[in-house]
Protein backbone atom coordinates (compact mmCIF):
# COMPACT_ATOMS: atom_id res chain seq x y z
CA UNK A 1 0.00 0.00 0.00
CA UNK A 2 1.61 3.20 -1.15
CA UNK A 3 1.44 5.62 2.04
CA UNK A 4 -0.25 9.12 1.53
CA UNK A 5 1.97 12.10 1.09
CA UNK A 6 0.58 13.23 4.57
CA UNK A 7 2.07 10.69 6.30
CA UNK A 8 5.31 10.70 5.07
CA UNK A 9 5.47 14.22 6.47
CA UNK A 10 4.06 12.87 9.69
CA UNK A 11 7.00 10.71 9.96
CA UNK A 12 9.68 12.54 9.03
CA UNK A 13 8.59 15.63 11.20
CA UNK A 14 8.73 12.43 13.92
CA UNK A 15 12.09 11.90 12.93
CA UNK A 16 13.04 15.57 12.89
CA UNK A 17 11.75 16.44 16.26
CA UNK A 18 13.56 13.09 17.73
CA UNK A 19 16.99 13.57 16.53
CA UNK A 20 16.31 17.29 17.74
CA UNK A 21 15.50 16.63 21.22
CA UNK A 22 18.73 13.68 20.87
CA UNK A 23 21.06 16.67 19.87
CA UNK A 24 19.29 18.75 22.87
CA UNK A 25 20.01 15.82 25.52
CA UNK A 26 23.73 15.37 24.20
CA UNK A 27 24.71 19.06 24.28
CA UNK A 28 22.88 19.80 27.80
CA UNK A 29 25.56 16.68 28.70
CA UNK A 30 28.50 17.41 27.39
CA UNK A 31 27.89 21.35 28.78
CA UNK A 32 27.62 19.62 31.90
CA UNK A 33 30.48 17.66 31.80
CA UNK A 34 32.94 20.17 30.56
CA UNK A 35 31.77 22.40 33.09
CA UNK A 36 32.53 20.17 35.99
CA UNK A 37 35.81 18.87 34.32
CA UNK A 38 37.21 22.69 34.26
CA UNK A 39 36.36 23.07 37.70
CA UNK A 40 37.57 19.55 38.67
CA UNK A 41 40.99 20.83 36.67
CA UNK A 42 40.98 24.26 38.00
CA UNK A 43 40.85 22.86 41.64
CA UNK A 44 44.15 19.88 40.85
CA UNK A 45 45.99 23.20 39.75
CA UNK A 46 45.81 25.24 42.42
CA UNK A 47 46.12 22.45 45.24
CA UNK A 48 48.15 19.98 44.08
CA UNK A 49 51.12 21.61 45.32
CA UNK A 50 50.41 21.18 48.94
CA UNK A 51 49.02 17.45 48.57
CA UNK A 52 51.88 15.60 50.20
CA UNK A 53 52.22 13.70 53.74
CA UNK A 54 52.64 16.83 56.28
CA UNK A 55 49.40 18.08 54.98
CA UNK A 56 47.17 14.39 55.87
CA UNK A 57 49.82 14.67 59.40
CA UNK A 58 49.63 18.86 60.46
CA UNK A 59 47.00 20.63 62.38
CA UNK A 60 45.52 23.69 60.90
CA UNK A 61 47.98 26.99 61.26
CA UNK A 62 47.49 30.71 60.81
CA UNK A 63 50.56 30.20 58.06
CA UNK A 64 49.33 28.43 54.79
CA UNK A 65 52.79 26.83 54.43
CA UNK A 66 52.31 24.73 57.72
CA UNK A 67 48.36 24.33 57.34
CA UNK A 68 47.26 20.63 57.64
CA UNK A 69 44.12 18.87 57.87
CA UNK A 70 44.93 16.07 60.46
CA UNK A 71 42.51 17.55 62.87
CA UNK A 72 39.74 17.74 60.64
CA UNK A 73 39.97 14.39 58.94
CA UNK A 74 39.76 12.47 62.17
CA UNK A 75 36.72 14.63 63.16
CA UNK A 76 35.03 13.75 59.89
CA UNK A 77 35.96 9.79 60.75
CA UNK A 78 34.45 10.14 64.44
CA UNK A 79 31.64 11.46 63.35
CA UNK A 80 31.37 9.50 59.68
CA UNK A 81 31.43 6.42 62.55
CA UNK A 82 28.90 8.08 64.96
CA UNK A 83 26.44 8.45 62.02
CA UNK A 84 26.74 5.09 60.86
CA UNK A 85 26.54 3.36 63.72
CA UNK A 86 22.97 4.76 64.77
CA UNK A 87 21.48 5.40 61.23
CA UNK A 88 22.12 2.21 59.91
CA UNK A 89 20.41 -0.20 63.09
CA UNK A 90 17.12 2.53 62.73
CA UNK A 91 16.75 2.97 59.20
CA UNK A 92 17.00 -0.50 58.43
CA UNK A 93 15.02 -1.48 61.63
CA UNK A 94 12.53 1.11 60.65
CA UNK A 95 12.42 -0.27 56.58
CA UNK A 96 11.89 -3.88 57.84
CA UNK A 97 8.99 -3.13 59.78
CA UNK A 98 7.36 -1.27 57.38
CA UNK A 99 7.67 -3.47 54.37
CA UNK A 100 7.41 -6.83 56.71
CA UNK A 101 5.42 -6.12 59.87
CA UNK A 102 3.40 -3.32 59.23
CA UNK A 103 -0.34 -3.25 57.64
CA UNK A 104 -2.03 -0.77 55.13
CA UNK A 105 -3.84 1.58 57.05
CA UNK A 106 -3.09 5.18 58.21
CA UNK A 107 -0.51 4.64 60.41
CA UNK A 108 1.66 3.55 57.51
CA UNK A 109 0.31 6.38 55.20
CA UNK A 110 1.10 8.86 58.07
CA UNK A 111 4.80 7.42 58.46
CA UNK A 112 5.73 7.27 54.52
CA UNK A 113 4.29 10.49 54.32
CA UNK A 114 6.72 12.30 56.79
CA UNK A 115 9.51 9.88 55.82
CA UNK A 116 9.03 11.28 52.33
CA UNK A 117 8.81 14.89 53.90
CA UNK A 118 11.88 14.43 55.81
CA UNK A 119 13.90 13.84 53.00
CA UNK A 120 13.14 16.70 51.67
CA UNK A 121 14.19 19.08 54.46
CA UNK A 122 17.37 21.03 54.26
CA UNK A 123 20.01 19.74 55.85
CA UNK A 124 20.38 23.32 58.56
CA UNK A 125 17.39 22.47 59.74
CA UNK A 126 18.54 19.37 61.57
CA UNK A 127 21.39 21.27 62.56
CA UNK A 128 18.67 23.07 64.39
CA UNK A 129 17.40 20.36 65.54
CA UNK A 130 20.24 18.56 66.58
CA UNK A 131 21.34 21.92 68.33
CA UNK A 132 18.37 22.05 70.38
CA UNK A 133 17.59 18.21 70.99
CA UNK A 134 21.26 16.79 71.18
CA UNK A 135 23.68 19.64 72.37
CA UNK A 136 21.32 21.85 74.56
CA UNK A 137 19.01 18.73 75.21
CA UNK A 138 15.79 21.28 75.58
CA UNK A 139 17.89 23.08 78.78
CA UNK A 140 16.50 19.82 81.01
CA UNK A 141 20.68 18.89 82.38
CA UNK A 142 21.87 22.31 82.63
CA UNK A 143 24.21 23.92 80.55
CA UNK A 144 27.70 22.59 78.58
CA UNK A 145 29.62 24.89 81.15
CA UNK A 146 27.15 23.35 84.11
CA UNK A 147 26.14 20.25 83.29
CA UNK A 148 23.51 18.39 85.20
CA UNK A 149 25.49 15.40 84.92
CA UNK A 150 29.13 14.48 84.54
CA UNK A 151 31.16 11.52 84.88
CA UNK A 152 35.24 10.67 84.54
CA UNK A 153 37.54 13.58 83.92
CA UNK A 154 37.40 15.50 80.63
CA UNK A 155 40.92 14.20 79.93
CA UNK A 156 39.92 10.35 79.96
CA UNK A 157 38.61 8.58 76.72
CA UNK A 158 35.42 7.47 79.39
CA UNK A 159 34.36 11.01 79.97
CA UNK A 160 30.75 11.59 79.72
CA UNK A 161 28.23 14.57 80.53
CA UNK A 162 24.67 15.68 80.17
CA UNK A 163 24.31 18.50 77.99
CA UNK A 164 26.32 17.12 75.13
CA UNK A 165 27.48 20.34 74.04
CA UNK A 166 29.29 20.76 70.90
CA UNK A 167 30.63 17.50 70.69
CA UNK A 168 31.31 14.47 68.71
CA UNK A 169 28.60 12.28 69.21
CA UNK A 170 26.45 15.42 68.63
CA UNK A 171 27.76 16.22 65.29
CA UNK A 172 27.02 12.34 63.73
CA UNK A 173 24.07 12.21 65.90
CA UNK A 174 22.50 15.15 64.21
CA UNK A 175 24.04 13.99 60.51
CA UNK A 176 22.12 10.88 61.51
CA UNK A 177 19.02 13.01 61.39
CA UNK A 178 20.08 13.86 57.65
CA UNK A 179 20.65 10.21 56.25
CA UNK A 180 18.35 8.60 57.69
CA UNK A 181 15.37 8.97 55.04
CA UNK A 182 17.94 8.05 52.65
CA UNK A 183 18.60 4.59 54.40
CA UNK A 184 15.12 3.98 54.60
CA UNK A 185 13.87 4.78 51.52
CA UNK A 186 17.36 3.09 49.80
CA UNK A 187 16.45 -0.03 52.42
CA UNK A 188 12.62 -0.72 51.75
CA UNK A 189 13.45 -0.34 47.89
CA UNK A 190 16.00 -3.36 48.83
CA UNK A 191 13.41 -5.07 50.50
CA UNK A 192 10.54 -4.34 47.66
CA UNK A 193 12.46 -6.18 45.09
CA UNK A 194 12.97 -9.52 46.67
CA UNK A 195 10.38 -11.13 45.11
CA UNK A 196 6.89 -12.49 47.15
CA UNK A 197 7.00 -15.65 45.88
CA UNK A 198 10.65 -16.75 48.36
CA UNK A 199 8.81 -14.86 50.94
CA UNK A 200 5.65 -17.39 50.34
CA UNK A 201 7.79 -20.31 50.09
CA UNK A 202 9.62 -19.75 53.13
CA UNK A 203 6.61 -19.44 54.91
CA UNK A 204 4.88 -22.40 53.40
CA UNK A 205 7.91 -24.22 54.58
CA UNK A 206 6.84 -23.43 58.49
CA UNK A 207 9.75 -20.97 58.88
CA UNK A 208 8.25 -18.10 61.45
CA UNK A 209 8.38 -14.31 59.90
CA UNK A 210 11.13 -13.16 61.65
CA UNK A 211 12.79 -16.93 60.58
CA UNK A 212 11.83 -15.68 56.91
CA UNK A 213 13.31 -12.15 57.00
CA UNK A 214 17.08 -13.05 58.23
CA UNK A 215 17.27 -16.46 56.34
CA UNK A 216 15.27 -15.11 53.34
CA UNK A 217 14.87 -11.51 52.73
CA UNK A 218 17.99 -10.13 54.74
CA UNK A 219 20.37 -12.04 52.83
CA UNK A 220 18.81 -11.19 49.50
CA UNK A 221 18.32 -7.56 50.16
CA UNK A 222 21.97 -7.06 51.39
CA UNK A 223 23.78 -5.59 48.27
CA UNK A 224 21.06 -2.92 47.86
CA UNK A 225 20.67 -2.10 51.68
CA UNK A 226 24.51 -1.76 52.01
CA UNK A 227 25.00 0.05 48.44
CA UNK A 228 22.49 2.59 50.16
CA UNK A 229 23.90 3.11 53.13
CA UNK A 230 27.51 3.69 51.81
CA UNK A 231 26.08 6.52 49.36
CA UNK A 232 24.20 7.91 52.51
CA UNK A 233 27.33 8.07 54.88
CA UNK A 234 29.12 9.68 51.84
CA UNK A 235 27.01 12.27 51.66
CA UNK A 236 27.03 13.13 55.49
CA UNK A 237 31.05 13.82 55.04
CA UNK A 238 30.42 16.60 52.58
CA UNK A 239 27.74 18.00 54.98
CA UNK A 240 28.84 21.06 56.57
CA UNK A 241 25.60 23.76 57.22
CA UNK A 242 24.40 21.29 59.93
CA UNK A 243 27.66 21.22 61.86
CA UNK A 244 28.68 24.70 61.75
CA UNK A 245 24.91 24.99 63.41
CA UNK A 246 25.86 22.60 66.68
CA UNK A 247 29.68 22.63 66.33
CA UNK A 248 30.04 26.67 65.39
CA UNK A 249 33.76 26.02 65.46
CA UNK A 250 36.06 26.42 62.66
CA UNK A 251 39.72 25.82 64.00
CA UNK A 252 40.70 23.04 65.98
CA UNK A 253 44.45 22.63 66.10
CA UNK A 254 43.99 18.66 67.61
CA UNK A 255 42.00 15.44 67.11
CA UNK A 256 38.87 14.39 69.30
CA UNK A 257 39.88 11.81 71.88
CA UNK A 258 36.20 11.07 73.02
CA UNK A 259 33.06 11.51 72.35
CA UNK A 260 32.36 14.67 74.26
CA UNK A 261 35.57 16.43 72.39
CA UNK A 262 34.92 19.20 70.37
CA UNK A 263 35.53 18.36 66.85
CA UNK A 264 35.69 20.16 63.22
CA UNK A 265 35.07 18.18 59.78
CA UNK A 266 36.57 18.63 56.44
CA UNK A 267 33.74 21.10 55.22
CA UNK A 268 34.31 23.28 57.95
CA UNK A 269 38.11 23.26 57.55
CA UNK A 270 37.89 23.92 53.72
CA UNK A 271 34.94 27.05 54.44
CA UNK A 272 37.49 28.62 56.84
CA UNK A 273 40.49 28.28 54.58
CA UNK A 274 38.06 29.65 51.44
CA UNK A 275 37.03 32.40 53.59
CA UNK A 276 40.39 33.69 54.54
CA UNK A 277 41.52 37.25 52.46
CA UNK A 278 44.73 35.28 51.76
CA UNK A 279 45.16 33.79 48.12
CA UNK A 280 47.43 31.21 49.82
CA UNK A 281 44.48 30.06 51.74
CA UNK A 282 42.87 29.44 49.20
CA UNK A 283 45.07 27.31 47.89
CA UNK A 284 45.05 25.38 50.68
CA UNK A 285 41.85 24.80 50.12
CA UNK A 286 41.90 23.54 47.07
CA UNK A 287 44.09 20.81 48.61
CA UNK A 288 41.23 19.96 51.10
CA UNK A 289 38.55 19.41 48.84
CA UNK A 290 41.02 17.33 46.65
CA UNK A 291 41.14 15.42 50.00
CA UNK A 292 37.52 15.29 50.64
CA UNK A 293 36.73 14.58 46.96
CA UNK A 294 39.22 11.68 46.96
CA UNK A 295 37.41 9.98 49.83
CA UNK A 296 34.14 10.46 48.56
CA UNK A 297 35.22 8.92 45.42
CA UNK A 298 36.77 5.84 47.82
CA UNK A 299 33.27 5.55 49.55
CA UNK A 300 31.52 5.15 46.00
CA UNK A 301 33.85 2.79 45.08
CA UNK A 302 33.27 0.56 48.27
CA UNK A 303 29.49 0.74 47.30
CA UNK A 304 29.76 -0.50 44.12
CA UNK A 305 32.42 -3.25 44.88
CA UNK A 306 30.10 -4.55 48.15
CA UNK A 307 26.92 -4.52 45.48
CA UNK A 308 29.21 -6.85 43.34
CA UNK A 309 30.92 -9.16 46.10
CA UNK A 310 27.13 -9.52 48.01
CA UNK A 311 25.39 -9.46 44.64
CA UNK A 312 23.96 -13.38 44.72
CA UNK A 313 21.31 -14.79 41.97
CA UNK A 314 17.44 -15.44 43.37
CA UNK A 315 17.04 -18.81 43.26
Amino acid sequence: MIPQHGTVRSIGRRRFVDFSFLGFCIVITSLSVIALAVLLISIAYQGWEHLDLDFFSSPPSRKPEKAGIFASLWGTIWICIVCALSALPLGVGTAIYLEEYAKPGKIRRFIDLNISNLAGVPSIVYGVIGLTVFARMFGLFGTVNDPAIEIGDPTTFWYFRLPFGGAVIVGGLTLMLVVLPIVIVSAREALRAVPSSLREAALAAGATRWQMIRKITLPAALPGIMTGSILAISRAIGEAAPLLVVSGVLFIRFAPEHLMDQFTAMPLQIYNWAGRPQEEFHAVAATGIIVLLFLLLAFNTLAIVVRQVFQKPLS
